[in-house]
């Protein structure tokens, strides 16, 4: 297989994560909240799904359960920010760090422990096509359900009557209450879906990416997730360039590192982070104005009694 294929076929896999959990942000800032859990929740799907899927056997038991682990915390986050009225930054930071220590709880007995990983796609003959049949028809089912949930969520939010709804709670909140619709039930859906791809991006780190689990596996990629959002200004499809962007670059400096370039490897590994960095002041540089955020992010909401 030739370098070039083999550098863009891991960016796939590098990148799948970062864009699943981003979409799953992406719903929930357009209600209007801003939910810094994400790494707390991805990491909790990796752990859950790992622990189950040595015990079961099940890739679909280990995937359900990611989702339903992050779901879990996302539904904790909903109490505090949205119903209890809590300030939302700080919920969040508390969600990740409850995240991380209950992750690592959950998975002290599986560390070192590795199982075999889902299978990618192969379709006859077309797999087999050079080069296209493996980046169009081989890749595994995680990649084909990352597109298929952006399309379903461009097209839910620009044109249902409920995708409307909700951005129209982001935007705001009091006048969405005042023509009937209730703003908190609204905003608790839009999070445990959030949290249900954020625990699926756990779960592919740990199934897929790397069919193991390690305390620290997201290693910041929640937090990515999150700054691909900024970086989107509210697009799908530059969530997904967003996305791969940064799968690029984390590839490249593990790429880098290999090829023994001269530099310190821990220089290297801070390359995504840094990029992330760029790619945000940029954007602040470009539009000094926000645009992409929606009117009522990260307020609370208290209903008139």
């Amino acid at each position: 297989m030739p370098f070039w294929l083999l550098v863009l076929l891991t960016v796939i896999t590098a990148a799948t994560p970062l864009m699943i959990a981003a979409l799953g942000e992406h719903v929930v800032e357009r209600s209007g909240v801003l939910n810094l859990g994400v790494e707390g929740m991805m990491i909790m799907g990796a752990s859950v799904a790992f622990v189950v899927a040595i015990l079961t056997g099940s890739s679909f038991l280990a995937v359900l359960s990611g989702i339903g682990a992050g779901m879990m915390l996302s539904a904790l986050f909903a109490l505090f920010a949205v119903w209890l009225a809590a300030n939302q930054v700080a919920a969040g930071l508390a969600l990740t760090i409850l995240g991380i220590g209950a992750a690592n709880l959950i998975g002290a007995g599986f560390i070192g422990m590795k199982r075999d990983t889902i299978p990618s796609l192969w379709l006859p003959v077309l797999s087999d096509i050079p080069i296209i049949g493996k980046l169009l028809f081989g890749q595994d089912p995680f990649v084909y359900a990352a597109f298929a949930l952006a399309i379903a969520i461009a097209w839910w939010l620009n044109t249902c009557r409920g995708g409307l709804v909700l951005r129209g709670v982001g935007e705001n909140h009091a006048s969405a209450h005042a023509i009937g619709h209730d703003v908190r039930w609204i905003r608790t859906l839009a999070i445990l879906f959030g949290g249900a791809c954020a625990g699926l991006a756990g779960a592919y780190l740990s199934l897929i990416y790397t069919p193991f689990w390690s305390p620290g596996m997201t290693a910041g990629r929640g937090w990515i997730a999150l700054a691909i959002v900024v970086f989107a200004g509210g697009r799908i499809g530059r969530l997904i360039f967003g996305a791969y962007l940064f799968g690029l670059m984390s590839v490249l400096q593990l790429h880098a590192q290999a090829g023994a370039i001269g530099l310190p490897s821990q220089f290297l590994s801070s390359l995504p982070y840094v990029a992330t960095i760029l790619a945000l002041v940029l954007l602040a540089l470009r539009d000094r104005r926000g645009q992409g955020a929606v009117g009522s992010l990260g307020q609370p909401f208290i209903p008139d009694r």
